[in-house]
């Protein structure tokens, strides 16, 4: 639908939203509205359904109408990936705004050839996140899904505490944090409230935020992990960071410790956490991201398949949820706001807002 212009040699873009997320656009036709003001433009909004909500595996982006393609100027996305070829299907696209904080779906190298700018909206979902991962922490270390298998058994458990290397007392452990941007401080503060002793790894950071925020900092990535009595990862997924949580530093925790990860899929070597699980040296891991998502139900990882089987040795030691740390009807809210307000102040306003450069990670 276009919103009413003024004379015929306004400007005009052309947004798409392409998941198919929302039941009207009322939002963002008031949210794209021209201001008073502003230089008269023209604003032709589109939802799409790609990728709707409740629907496992997302349609190509050359479904999309030709007609269409050639005149978008931006792109909406929540969940798609988009290759090379993808982006050369678009050849006016000005600015795509990925509804969330992490881009790696995205090829920005094809993007910048194509002087495409790209964004993210690195501040929405940060308390849903950093609540998701302490209550993936609190069900595993204090036990609570073990006891949440062993009731619903058949004969149920007796009505007793369970001795169980997940179970352990939290104040004065120590809780690890890899990655302190603003979900990975968040958490940091929710553990200190529990009463954890934080010590992080962020070799981004500036000097001195650990006085700031009274936490500990190792420079050193395996001091993190041999310390660390519960560990959260908060790091995004990048050409270093990929893959890089595997059997090498993971075999370094201690004894019995918790692996929470709330951040990307890709960082973690699911090998690595099932043998570290199998011997002993996680107690319990809390999975919200993965490294392929959907899962593919043709080739699905063995951990994910003994936990789906419900196999005995992992009892109430690991949870899986569908990246979803995000999600709360307020968040999803503010995604859909703060990613139109991104869209309009570089499409239309010229302001630079959350664009990521092509030489950041």
């Amino acid at each position: 639908m276009a919103q009413d212009g003024g004379a015929a040699h306004n400007s005009r873009h052309v947004v798409v939203q392409v998941d198919g997320l929302y039941p009207d656009d009322a939002l963002e036709q008031s949210l794209f509205a021209p201001h008073p003001g502003d230089n008269p433009y023209d604003l032709e909004y589109h939802q799409l359904d790609l990728w709707p909500t409740g629907v496992d595996l997302p349609k190509p982006w050359s479904s999309i109408p030709e007609e269409l393609r050639q005149r978008t100027h931006g792109i909406l996305t929540l969940k798609m990936r988009m290759t090379a070829e993808d982006v050369a299907l678009f050849p006016n696209l000005k600015v795509i705004v990925r509804m969330g904080v992490g881009y790696d779906r995205l090829d920005r190298v094809a993007l910048a050839k194509q002087n495409v700018t790209v964004c993210n909206v690195p501040d929405y979902g940060t308390s849903e996140i950093a609540d998701h991962a302490m209550g993936l922490v609190l069900s595993l270390r204090r036990g609570i899904l073990l006891h949440h298998e062993r009731q619903r058994a058949t004969p149920p458990a007796s009505w007793n505490y369970i001795n169980s290397p997940l179970v352990a007392r939290l104040q004065n452990k120590t809780f690890g944090v890899f990655g302190l941007g603003r979900i990975g401080t968040a958490v940091a503060l929710r553990a200190k409230a529990f009463g954890f002793n934080v010590l992080f790894y962020d070799p981004c950071l500036p000097n001195g935020v650990d006085k700031s925020l009274a936490l500990e900092r190792t420079k050193d990535v395996r001091d993190l992990f041999r310390r660390s009595e519960v560990l959260s990862l908060h790091a995004p997924c990048t050409r270093e960071t990929r893959g890089m949580v595997g059997y090498d530093l993971l075999s370094l925790l201690p004894r019995g410790a918790v692996l929470v990860n709330t951040a990307r899929g890709e960082i973690v070597d699911l090998d690595g956490v099932q043998r570290c699980l199998q011997e002993g040296i996680l107690a319990g891991a809390g999975l919200d991201v993965l490294p392929e998502e959907p899962i593919p139900e043709d080739n699905v990882h063995p951990l994910i398949q003994a936990y789906r089987a419900k196999e005995t040795w992992l009892e109430g030691r690991m949870v899986i949820t569908c990246h979803t740390a995000f999600y709360s009807p307020e968040s999803f809210i503010d995604i859909r706001v703060k990613s139109a307000e991104t869209m309009r102040s570089v499409l239309i306003d010229g302001v630079a807002s959350n664009v990521i450069l092509p030489e950041m990670e």
